[in-house]
């Protein structure tokens, strides 16, 4: 299926960078999971590795500060654990079993990163780290947003957790609208707007226009990440959380229809994101670093999921 993908695709017509210290990036994240107890030596590790979060976010932020390219590392190491927690070890099987590690994971993010009550266990205490340093940067903005889209990501969780224990597949309308939550797309733009230390005034952040690219790129990460790794989540069973399971779901269509349906869908969209991306630069060039991580993000998943090992 991956070989499908490739060639359905069309390739992002933005340039691939990294940064150049991504693979020091890469194990100081490894070290700081295993230090606040998210992963032990093992075959969690070794999925860990293989997952390449540091490749993911170097490949964003190919000129951050050192200290940035981290932190947005172990956030996409620690959405990683968290995902393979649900999807893989049975956390995300239904809602009342997910429903308490959410509850003490809110409850860390209501503290917005204050000093004193640590978190709860391993996941807690790895995202309370996070918001720390993210409120150490000294961008409450940016703080207050990267909060309430963690807790839209664990909400949306939820959703999920409720999908599966009913075994419900969602309309494509449905299940586009909360894909973007499900990715944790959003929180890993804002913290690449810290890493590159230019996000739009709060006036201009909120334009339709802007908006409107935001949810393209987000879309184009999600469903790239869904064609990558389709043929993955099915080898056990249907995976109703799949843009290609909706489609099929929806209209009918067997499987390569809708992986062609899927791989069409992110193509145009492709094309319309290029397209209001080079309107918005013409019109504006200082919402390039803006851009530039919404751009860098669609680059980089594509090319991450051509590399990494998480989705063989």
């Amino acid at each position: 299926m991956r070989s499908f993908a490739v060639s359905a695709l069309d390739e992002p017509p933005f340039p691939p960078r990294r940064h150049a210290e991504t693979d020091l990036a890469a194990e100081a994240s490894l070290a700081w999971a295993q230090e606040l107890g998210l992963i032990t030596n093992g075959d969690r590790l070794i999925r860990l590795r293989g997952a390449a979060a540091a490749e993911l976010a170097g490949r964003t932020c190919p000129d951050a500060a050192d200290e940035r390219l981290r932190l947005l590392t172990d956030l996409v190491t620690w959405l990683f654990v968290v995902d393979d927690a649900c999807d893989e070890d049975g956390l995300g099987a239904a809602p009342t079993r997910l429903a308490p590690a959410v509850a003490d994971l809110l409850e860390v993010l209501d503290r917005h990163g204050a000093p004193g009550k640590p978190g709860r266990g391993p996941l807690g205490d790895a995202l309370d780290d996070l918001c720390r340093r993210t409120r150490a940067q000294g961008s409450p903005a940016l703080l207050l947003r990267f909060v309430g889209q963690v807790r839209d990501y664990l909400l949306a969780l939820l959703w999920e957790a409720a999908n599966r224990e009913h075994r419900r597949v969602p309309g494509v309308a449905e299940y586009v609208q909360l894909r973007r939550h499900t990715g944790a797309v959003h929180p890993a733009f804002t913290l690449t707007d810290l890493a590159y230390d230019a996000p739009p005034a709060a006036a201009r952040r909120v334009e339709p226009a802007l908006v409107d690219v935001e949810t393209l790129a987000a879309d184009l990460v999600c469903w790239c990440n869904d064609l990558f790794s389709y043929d993955k989540e099915n080898q056990s069973g249907p995976d109703a959380h799949n843009l290609v399971s909706a489609i099929a779901a929806e209209t009918g269509q067997d499987e390569p229809a809708a992986l062609r349906a899927a791989a069409d869908r992110f193509n145009r969209t492709l094309a319309v994101y290029a397209e209001r991306e080079a309107a918005l630069l013409a019109d504006d060039p200082t919402v390039g670093p803006f851009l530039a991580a919404r751009s860098n993000w669609v680059r980089a998943t594509y090319d991450w999921s051509t590399r990494a090992a998480r989705y063989a």
